[in-house]
C-alpha cells in the first residue's frame, strides 16, 4: 500500500479507534467494579474485619460435634480418586458421630468398588446406589443422598444437625470440620470455607501451569471477593466443596421445591435435578429463605488456610470444559434459575457473577486490537502510513485503563504470592493471557451450548475427569507455600 491509497488506511484506523473506545469504555467499568470491591475490603481491613485469625487445628480436629453431621459425596466415574479422599477423610475426621455418604451409580462397578475398598469397613460409612443409570447430573445425585439420609434419621429417630459437601477428588482438612460445626452451631444456615487448589508440580511445564491458573483465581476470590460479600450480607455463593448448612435450611429448600411445582410426586427433595451449578444456588437459594450465610476463614498454627485442597483440571480441553459449564450454569442460566432480587448489595454481586460473557467478548476484541495494531505498526514502522491522531476522550480512557490494570496485577499478585509464596506469585502475572484464552473460549462455548437449552436439551453431568488426589504417593503437599505458606491476614 501507498500513501496514495488513503482509504483503506482511514478504514483502518476507524476501526481500531472505535474497536479501542468500544474495549476501553467495557474494560473501565469492569474496573470500576472491581475497585469498589477492592475499596470495600481495604475498609475492611482498616477496620480489622478482613484479618484472617488463627486456630489450632488439633482443638478443632478433636471438637465434640454439636449433633450428628452427614458428608455427602457425589460421584460418578471416580475410581481413580474416591478411595483416597474415603480414606483420607474417615482417618482425618475421627468423630464417631459423622456419616459419610458417598453416591455412587448402578453402571459404574469400578467407583461402588474403589469407595468399598477404602471405607475398609468403617461403621460410619454409608455407600448409596443410584437407581437409574449414570450420569444424570450432580445435583440428582445429592437428590439420591438426601434420600437415603432421610431414611436413615426416620430409622434412627434422630436427625443431622449439618450437612456437609465434598467433591470426589477433595483433600479435607483437619480443621474444617469443627470449624464448620462450631459456625452452624452459632446460628449460621450455610457455611462456605476457602478452596485452595494445588499447584501440579508432577505435571508438564504446560499443564503445571494451566492447572495452576485455579489458584490466582481463587487466591483472590476466596480471600477478597467473598470476605466483602459475607461482610455486605449478600448470598453467597456456594462452591459445592468445603461447605455445609445446617438441617433445617435443607428442609426449607424442601418446601421450597413442594411449593414450586405444585406438590407433584419427587418435588420433595432439596436440589433442582436439572441444575449444573446446584452448588452455586444453593448458598443463595438458602439466603432467599432468610437464612443466615457465612464465609469463614481462618489459618492453623502453621500459617495455612484451614481450607479444602484437590489438583484442579489442567489439560485445556478439560479447563475449557469446566469454566464454560460454570458460566453456562452461572451468567446465562442463572438469569432464569436465580433470577434477581434482594438489595442493591445483592443485585450487585449478582451482577458481578454475570458478567462473564461480555468479559468474554471484551477480552476477544482487546486481542484483535493488538493484532490490528501490531499490523498498523508494522506498515508506519515502514514508511507506508502516518500515526492515526488520538482523540482526547480515547487518551483517557486508555489512561485510565492503564492505570486500573497496574493495580489490578499487583492485587494478583499479592493474593497470590500470600497464599503460594513470591514465585507463584510471579507466574501468576505471566499466566494472565493463558487465562484470558481460555475465558474467551469457555465464554463462546457457554453461549452454544445455552442456546442448545432453549431449543430443549437436557441438562447432563458433563464432569471433569480426575486422574491424581493430593494424598497419593509422592503428590501429597507439604508445609511450603505451595500448601499455603501463609502471611497472617
Amino acid at each position: 500500500m501507498s500513501i496514495a491509497e488513503p482509504a483503506l488506511w482511514q478504514g483502518l484506523a476507524l476501526l481500531q479507534h472505535e474497536l479501542l473506545l468500544f474495549a476501553g469504555v467495557f474494560f473501565l467499568v469492569g474496573a470500576l467494579d472491581d475497585l469498589a470491591v477492592d475499596a470495600a475490603w481495604l475498609w475492611l481491613r482498616a477496620r480489622g474485619r478482613a484479618v484472617t485469625p488463627r486456630r489450632s487445628r488439633a482443638s478443632l480436629a478433636h471438637r465434640s460435634l454439636a449433633g450428628p453431621v452427614a458428608v455427602l459425596i457425589p460421584a460418578w466415574r471416580e475410581a481413580a480418586v474416591i478411595g483416597q479422599t474415603i480414606r483420607h477423610l474417615l482417618e482425618t475426621w475421627p468423630q464417631a458421630s459423622l456419616r459419610l455418604y458417598v453416591g455412587c451409580y448402578r453402571n459404574d462397578p469400578a467407583t461402588i468398588g474403589a469407595a468399598i475398598a477404602a471405607a475398609r469397613g468403617d461403621p460410619r460409612f454409608r455407600l448409596v446406589i443410584h437407581g437409574r443409570e449414570g450420569p444424570t447430573t450432580k445435583a440428582d445425585c445429592l437428590n439420591r443422598l438426601f434420600a437415603a439420609l432421610t431414611l436413615d434419621e426416620e430409622r434412627s429417630r434422630q436427625r443431622f444437625a449439618m450437612l456437609v459437601f465434598h467433591d470426589a477428588e477433595d483433600m479435607v482438612d483437619a480443621g474444617a470440620l469443627g470449624l464448620l460445626d462450631e459456625t452452624i452451631a452459632a446460628g449460621a444456615d450455610f457455611v462456605q470455607l476457602p478452596v485452595e487448589p494445588l499447584v501440579p508440580r508432577h505435571r508438564g511445564w504446560l499443564a503445571r501451569h494451566i492447572g495452576a491458573h485455579y489458584c490466582e483465581e481463587f487466591a483472590e476470590a476466596h480471600g477478597k471477593a467473598m470476605v466483602v460479600r459475607d461482610a455486605l450480607g449478600a448470598g453467597l455463593p456456594g462452591a459445592g466443596v468445603g461447605c455445609a448448612t445446617s438441617r433445617r435450611a435443607l428442609d426449607w429448600l424442601v418446601a421450597r421445591h413442594v411449593k414450586g411445582q405444585g406438590g407433584e410426586t419427587g418435588a420433595g427433595l432439596p436440589f433442582a435435578s436439572d441444575s449444573l451449578t446446584e452448588d452455586y444456588e444453593l448458598g443463595l437459594a438458602i439466603a432467599a429463605e432468610g437464612g443466615r450465610c457465612r464465609f469463614v476463614r481462618a489459618r492453623g498454627e502453621d500459617g495455612r488456610l484451614i481450607a479444602t485442597r484437590a489438583f484442579f483440571p489442567h489439560r485445556f480441553d478439560t479447563v475449557v470444559r469446566q469454566k464454560s459449564r460454570w458460566v453456562l450454569g452461572i451468567a446465562l442460566l442463572g438469569w432464569d434459575r436465580v433470577g434477581w432480587a434482594g438489595g442493591l448489595s445483592e443485585y450487585w454481586m449478582r451482577a458481578r457473577d454475570r458478567r462473564g460473557p461480555l468479559t468474554a467478548l471484551v477480552l476477544l476484541v482487546g486481542y484483535a486490537l493488538v493484532v490490528l495494531t501490531a499490523l498498523m505498526g508494522l506498515m508506519i514502522a515502514f514508511g507506508l502510513a502516518e500515526p492515526p491522531p488520538l482523540t482526547p476522550l480515547l487518551v483517557a480512557v486508555l489512561a485510565a485503563n492503564g492505570a486500573a490494570f497496574t493495580w489490578r496485577i499487583a492485587l494478583r499478585f499479592a493474593f497470590t504470592a500470600r497464599e503460594y509464596g513470591l514465585v507463584e506469585g510471579v507466574w501468576s502475572v505471566l499466566r494472565l493471557p493463558l487465562a484470558n484464552v481460555i475465558a474467551i473460549i469457555a465464554g463462546r462455548r457457554a453461549v452454544f451450548a445455552y442456546a442448545r437449552t432453549l431449543r430443549g436439551g437436557a441438562a447432563a453431568w458433563d464432569k471433569t475427569e480426575h486422574d491424581a488426589h493430593p494424598t497419593a504417593a509422592g503428590l501429597a503437599p507439604d508445609s511450603g507455600p505451595d500448601a499455603g505458606g501463609g502471611v497472617a491476614g
